[in-house]
Formats: C-alpha cells, sequence, structure tokens
C-alpha cells in the first residue's frame, strides 16, 4: 500500500538486500540512529508536503481515547525527551534505563528518546514484582527507572540496595517524592 509519493525514499529492504549487504555488495552504514535517519527524514518530508500526513503513531486506549502524533510531533516530542534524559536524569550514551511501562504513548517517546541519545533502553513487563524489579537493576547497573504510580512503592522498597540506580521518573499526574515528574519535565 502506498501512503504517499514519497513511497521509493524509504523502502524498506527486502530479502536480497540483505543478502547483497552479506556478500559486502551494499554499503552498510557506519552509524545509523533510526530517529534521525528515519524518523526526522519522514518529518522533513512530512513538512515539504505541506498537506494531510498520515500518523506516525496512532494510540487508542481502552476506553476509546485515542492520540494521533504525525511524524512532525513525534520527533519533536521526542526530542524533548532525549533531552529530559540527558538534562535532569543526567543520562548520557552508554547508560542503562529500565522503562517498566504498559504500552501508552510515553513508551513509544522514551523508545525514540533512547535511540536519539543513545542510552540502552531495557523494557520490563508491568507485571514485575519489588524482587524482579532489584534483580534487573542490579543485573543492568541501569541508572535510571521509568515507571507508573502503580509500580513506584514497590521500587521505592529497593531502591536502597540498587547503587547504580541515580534517577527515578514517574510517568503520573500526580507527583511523588523522591521521583521526578515526566509530564512536568515534558
Amino acid at each position: 500500500r502506498i501512503f504517499h509519493q514519497y513511497h521509493n525514499t524509504f523502502a524498506p529492504l527486502n530479502v536480497s538486500d540483505y543478502e547483497a549487504i552479506s556478500r559486502c555488495e551494499r554499503e552498510v552504514p557506519e552509524y545509523f540512529n533510526f530517529a534521525s535517519d528515519v524518523l526526522d527524514k519522514w518529518s522533513q518530508i512530512e513538512k515539504e508536503r505541506k498537506g494531510p500526513s498520515n500518523p506516525a503513531l496512532w494510540w487508542i486506549n481502552g476506553k476509546g481515547d485515542e492520540m494521533k502524533w504525525s511524524f512532525e510531533e513525534l520527533g519533536f516530542l521526542s526530542q524533548k525527551v532525549a533531552n529530559m534524559l540527558s538534562g535532569p536524569c543526567g543520562l548520557q550514551r552508554g547508560d542503562r534505563v529500565l522503562v517498566i511501562l504498559p504500552r501508552i504513548p510515553e513508551w513509544w517517546l522514551l523508545n525514540v528518546a533512547c535511540m536519539r541519545t543513545g542510552v540502552i533502553i531495557i523494557p520490563g513487563t508491568t507485571q514485575l514484582t519489588a524482587q524482579d524489579i532489584c534483580y534487573r537493576l542490579l543485573a543492568s547497573k541501569a541508572k535510571c527507572i521509568v515507571t507508573t504510580d502503580v509500580l513506584a512503592p514497590a521500587v521505592d522498597s529497593v531502591a536502597s540496595k540498587c547503587q547504580f540506580l541515580k534517577t527515578k521518573l514517574i510517568v503520573s499526574e500526580s507527583s511523588r517524592a523522591e521521583w521526578l515528574n515526566f509530564s512536568s519535565l515534558l
């Protein structure tokens, strides 16, 4: 299905392309960053078209509430989250962040922001217990954790055992002591 006139510009690689790369018949980029090499290019194409665009992210929750972001909006918001990670959260390229969120828009923003900054994202299911969270924080040496107010008490109960953990970021409408609030920082 063709979404717009530039459909060939960023066509996905097919099997023969991968085989050509493995035979060294095709150049593999030395550096590749999905956020800047793909998302930002789609955003630029969207700007140049100056017309209605297809959503880059279309999220609908169980209640029927929906959120649609264009490529430009997704790029802009992910840049803000990247600034949040490298600013108030104090993360640098190669640092690890444990993200325990349901599939909400903030989960996607964090994924793209981590790609932008070179921060290593460690996704976790919302079914983790305090012991599971502690194990993952210790094993990964994560400097930051991002979760909701549902799992924040579990994190607080084990945070003192996790010497590498420096920043706790909560995705919630309310604030919590010793946690940075995602929405406020955004």
